[in-house]
């Protein structure tokens, strides 16, 4: 029949075995050996909760550009439900350009607003509300006296349904603004797959909560978005 006494598992070790030819003690009975605490760290390892994992659970990202970021960074960082802004560049030619090489205009790049929000208490729908109102979308490469590429129209969507409600959203203003006799919108509405964002200098972060009376210059058309018809589209 051979040796039938038990063998301890590999990883085990007796707690306080008896002497030779003794018996445990009542307390120590159904616990004859007891597994290494190293080897079961895989019951209390669990994963940090980043500030960078946080975000990526609660937030969304959209990226706006409607001519001069700081006037427009302050209007999304108003609404109810974005977590939070900053302003760069994006849709260039070069790597990390620098303000005074976009101001040429010859980077390619348009001054950009990253929106990051809560879904869940602001809708996308909403941010292109604000996006189509806040400029003047039918302006190409010009906002007011901002005359450059760099001051261009542009919407670059993150996801699928980013690029069906923006394409959509365009369509509901450009029948609003025709309706009035006003002309076509230019904006362009890309994917941001492969597109960098370059965060900007720092003083241009931000930059009216810290010159509350600094440049705004935003024109718009005057025209409000279609409120009945936006709600059916964010459905």
């Amino acid at each position: 029949m051979g040796d039938l006494r038990r063998v301890p598992p590999t990883g085990f070790e007796p707690v306080h075995p008896p002497p030779e030819g003794g018996a445990l003690s009542p307390e120590l009975r159904g616990r004859r050996y007891r597994r290494r605490l190293s080897n079961l760290s895989f019951l209390t390892e669990r994963k940090e909760q980043t500030p960078e994992r946080m975000h990526a659970m609660t937030t969304s990202t959209a990226y706006f550009a409607t001519g001069c970021f700081w006037g427009a960074e302050r209007r999304f960082w108003n609404l109810s439900g974005v977590v939070n802004t900053s302003v760069g560049y994006m849709g260039g030619a070069i790597e990390s350009p620098s303000y005074e090489q976009v101001c040429t205009g010859r980077t390619g790049h348009a001054e950009m607003v990253q929106v990051d929000f809560d879904p869940n208490l602001i809708s996308y729908m909403r941010l292109l509300e604000e996006f189509w109102t806040m400029h003047d979308p039918t302006s190409l490469n010009a906002q007011g006296g901002d005359i450059g590429t760099q001051y261009r129209s542009a919407i670059y969507t993150t996801s699928t349904e980013q690029m069906e409600q923006a394409l959509a959203s365009r369509q509901i203003y450009q029948r609003a603004l025709s309706e009035l006799g006003i002309g076509e919108i230019v904006t362009e509405i890309l994917g941001a797959a492969g597109v960098t964002y370059y965060a900007a200098e720092e003083y241009h972060q931000k930059y009216l909560a810290k010159n509350p009376n600094g440049y705004d210059c935003h024109s718009s058309t005057g025209v409000a978005f279609p409120q009945e018809k936006s709600t059916s589209v964010a459905k």
